[in-house]
């Protein structure tokens, strides 16, 4: 009969890469929460906080209450593409244009 160590099978390197996500912790509605996110969707937050003068906090909280869909931090992304998709409209440009790469 075989051993525990001669029936342990060699780890497959990963077909996916590991996660790109950050996790931050954030104040929503006054309790502390986790939200994962890709870098690029943080910065954009950011941005679009300074841009409304808000705290990154007081916008989640805003988008949270706001949300329609059931999952925060898909509700962030859509808040996200949609912020950047008005901006884009009200400059004139066409929103369904891929940006250039």
């Amino acid at each position: 009969m075989a051993s525990a160590q001669q029936r342990r099978r060699t780890p497959r390197p990963s077909a996916t890469p590991p996660s790109a996500l950050t996790i931050r912790n954030i104040v929503v509605a006054g309790h502390r929460t986790s939200v994962r996110l890709e870098p690029v969707m943080w910065d954009a937050l950011r941005d679009i906080a300074q841009a409304l003068g808000l705290h990154l906090n007081d916008l989640v909280t805003e988008i949270d209450r706001r949300r329609i869909v059931p999952n925060l931090t898909a509700a962030i992304r859509v808040y996200i593409v949609d912020y950047y998709r008005k901006a884009a409209a009200a400059n004139g440009e066409a929103a369904a244009r891929p940006p250039q790469a």
